[in-house]
């Protein structure tokens, strides 16, 4: 069911076997075996792609009942059987729309688990994942994912922060060969390097170190360092943001370890994507 579902909302199998973390043909398969059981065919398939048939239709509604209510059950039993717990890393801004959703979601899908959060800086993209002081983390890619399991949220755009009365600041756009003689913020040592790399634009910069969103502000507000942020993002009035044109986009992502079978953090992954596309 966990399978069907993933395939009816995205209608790609390709994007669902990487939503499910696994290759196409066992899914392509299962789908089959699906459809043999049920006796009629959940998806009509032609050369520009797939669409639900009625049958379909009515299997989606039915199976997303079916697997919260079995998320219910697993629930309940771990909480009969002591508190039920989930502690998330979150970085960066708190206030992000889509967190403020998928909370008010999961509240409603899981009232009975106890939410402990961990606001973590900029030093680490998997907020205390990695170390164990985490369940499960809202952040941002790219890192180095190796024995993780990373779930697509969204994407945006990033944009050049500068000082509002920069001359740069009253352009349209900007690209990164135009910001070669500034100086970016950098992350401590030991810090993620693709995270790193990606954040000073992927070749290393000078400029001050900093640790948390706010630092890094400050250093525009001050030094006129270059800094780097999702565009849609709330600034002071003293700060702009330009869109930059060769930029890669920012994902937000909801990562767990690899392998990790916790009802509940499978549960949250489920939620978060659909919060998040609303």
């Amino acid at each position: 069911m966990r399978y069907f579902v993933a395939v009816a909302e995205e209608l790609h199998f390709g994007r669902a076997a990487t939503r499910l973390h696994m290759s196409q043909p066992p899914l392509s398969r299962a789908i089959r075996q699906l459809e043999a059981d049920v006796g009629a065919q959940l998806f009509a398939r032609s050369p520009t792609g797939i669409t639900l048939t009625a049958v379909g239709s009515v299997l989606l509604d039915e199976a997303r009942s079916l697997l919260d209510h079995a998320d219910r059950v697993r629930v309940r039993v771990s909480a009969a059987a002591g508190a039920a717990t989930l502690t998330i890393g979150i970085l960066g801004d708190g206030t992000d729309p889509g967190t403020a959703r998928l909370a008010a979601a999961y509240r409603r899908s899981r009232p009975g688990v106890d939410i402990r959060v961990r606001d973590a800086d900029l030093t680490d993209p998997t907020c205390g994942l990695r170390a164990g002081l985490v369940d499960v983390a809202l952040t941002r890619a790219p890192f180095d994912e190796t024995a993780l399991t990373v779930r697509a949220l969204r994407t945006d755009p990033v944009g050049v922060v500068l000082r509002a009365d920069d001359p740069l600041a009253r352009r349209d756009g900007l690209r990164l060969a135009e910001l070669e003689d500034r100086r970016w913020f950098q992350f401590p040592p030991g810090t993620d390097p693709v995270w790193q790399s990606y954040w000073n634009g992927g070749r290393p910069r000078e400029g001050p170190v900093v640790r948390a969103v706010q630092e890094c502000l400050q250093a525009v507000l001050w030094n006129g360092t270059v800094g780097l942020a999702p565009l849609g993002h709330d600034l002071p009035a003293e700060l702009a943001v330009v869109p930059l044109i060769d930029m890669p986009p920012s994902r937000v992502v909801a990562v767990c370890n690899e392998g990790d079978t916790n009802p509940l953090i499978r549960s949250f992954l489920e939620i978060a994507t659909t919060a998040y596309r609303r």
